[in-house]
């Protein structure tokens, strides 16, 4: 802690800026960090994955596949592993708990969940509780076993949010965490709404993540679009509505053979979704790629949610440009994301991170992008603090990628990379036009097209039915995807 302490010192005396420990008042900008846009540092975590930031933004904590890390941020120029576990519940009856690729924190209680998708049917699956009022000594409070895989979690007011997908079935499953005896409590289902959707290949409409916020719960439900639950009691989820997604006629035309290329491409896909504090604007993005040459890589798109039942889709951020979408290309995708304060943080795997400037979110205006895509493939991008977001690469467990596993710490502040590596095999101006520079457009692909249409039909009856409309690598695919659209890819 001595150590900690003075390099603190050194970054209020040498002018790099006052470290906050939480959200620094005054400029969104860090404008002690001149010069061409890059990290502050990066610290190496294996096998790192997920990662969100702590309630006063001193630390960070990384899901690592199979264990979890914390690292200190208060120095973000000098961010360090301050507590890190790994092989989680070995003694336990076919343990441990494996592929672990979220975690989630709130106020003093973390939560650890795995394996994100199905392994085999004898391994040890569920969700652990830390008490983290001391991050750097994590003490274990509770576990609750699962009879299905969780992708992804979320914490609020003590209740759980878990995705529980099945071969047969996809739901949100509800479990109180409160305590140190775990009980779910609820758990919900768009078959609940119309059995028809038992009918469709589980993998299209897998529930991917879940984010809540203000009594509110946000589906990522794939290729069924986004779903909006009202979870101000945690015990009795109802429907609020559906868009961005497919119809659900359109959805049971698929062949179960053709499935496989669904869940890989467009449109559809809706990955993760969070609205900002007044919950009146969305941001969701779509994971994709190409398939036999069709479709490309999915971006990120902004929502009017004022009125649930009735969402306008703003904007949309095109992908990077890649010189081969497929998945066994050059990953530009959008994955995780962070909306808050007017800003929009994106990870985009080897095509970097960026942020938005979307006090204007029908006009995006994009202030950095920073990309090594020999070295990093980046899962998330988290805001910190006002001068500084972390974000976390998987490195060298993607194909292509050479560099460590870790996570990186960026200045919030409006700048462009120095020479930055060309994404493309032609290079040329891509990065100054057109939608090879991730700049905002609206889509005009005749499946985009479709998906609008589908969307326009499905939000304007989103409270009277279930008409409205799963993914990422186990040396691969398998990692990222859910387990509904795993089992689709995998059949």
């Amino acid at each position: 802690m001595q150590r900690r302490e003075f390099l603190r010192g050194v970054a209020g005396t040498a002018g790099i800026g006052a470290v906050g420990t939480g959200a620094v008042a005054g400029s969104t900008t860090a404008g002690a960090h001149p010069g061409p846009y890059s990290p502050f540092a990066s610290v190496a975590i294996e096998e790192a994955k997920e990662a969100v930031v702590g309630p006063d933004g001193e630390y960070a904590y990384v899901a690592a596949t199979d264990g979890f890390a914390v690292v200190d941020v208060r120095v973000y120029q000098d961010p360090q592993v301050a507590y890190e576990e790994r092989d989680l519940l070995a003694d336990r009856e076919n343990g441990p708990l494996r592929l672990i690729q979220d975690v989630k924190v709130e106020d003093d209680r973390l939560l650890v969940a795995g394996p994100a998708d199905p392994i085999r049917a004898d391994v040890l699956q569920g969700v652990l509780v830390y008490d983290v009022s001391d991050p750097e000594n994590p003490e274990r409070v509770a576990f609750h076993e699962t009879d299905y895989p969780i992708h992804n979690c979320y914490l609020h007011e003590g209740v759980a949010y878990l995705t529980a997908n099945y071969p047969d079935r996809n739901a949100l499953a509800v479990v109180d965490v409160s305590g140190d005896s775990p009980e779910e409590i609820a758990r919900w289902s768009l078959t609940d709404r119309d059995e028809q959707w038992g009918e469709i290949p589980t993998g299209l409409w897998t529930v991917h993540d879940v984010w809540v916020r203000d009594g509110r719960a946000y589906l990522s439900h794939w290729d069924a679009g986004l779903v909006i639950l009202d979870v101000s009691d945690p015990t009795s989820p109802s429907f609020v509505s559906r868009f961005a997604g497919r119809s659900l006629d359109d959805l049971e035309s698929v062949e179960r053979k053709r499935s496989r290329a669904h869940v890989i491409r467009l449109p559809g896909n809706v990955h993760y979704a969070m609205t900002d504090d007044s919950g009146d604007l969305l941001a969701l993005n779509r994971e994709a790629w190409a398939v036999d040459g069709e479709g490309g890589p999915g971006g990120v798109e902004l929502w009017n949610i004022s009125d649930a039942t009735s969402p306008e889709r703003l904007a949309t951020i095109d992908a990077p440009p890649s010189p081969n979408p497929a998945q066994n290309g050059t990953w530009t995708t959008s994955h995780n994301l962070d909306l808050v304060d007017g800003r929009l943080f994106t990870s985009w795997y080897q095509g970097g991170v960026k942020i938005h400037d979307v006090s204007d979110p029908a006009n995006p205006d994009e202030m950095a992008w920073w990309r090594m895509p020999g070295e990093t493939a980046f899962w998330t991008a988290k805001r910190a603090s006002q001068r500084f977001f972390v974000a976390s690469s998987i490195g060298d467990y993607l194909g292509g990628v050479e560099g460590e596993a870790g996570l990186y710490t960026f200045p919030i502040e409006r700048d462009q990379q120095k020479s930055p590596p060309s994404l493309t095999t032609t290079d040329g101006d891509e990065g100054e036009t057109g939608s090879a520079d991730g700049g905002t457009t609206t889509p005009t692909t005749t499946e985009q097209a479709a998906l609008e249409e589908d969307t326009a039909t499905t939000a304007g009856d989103a409270g009277s039915s279930g008409s409205a409309p799963g993914f990422g690598v186990g040396a691969g695919i398998a990692g990222l995807l859910g387990a509904g659209a795993w089992t689709a890819y995998r059949d």
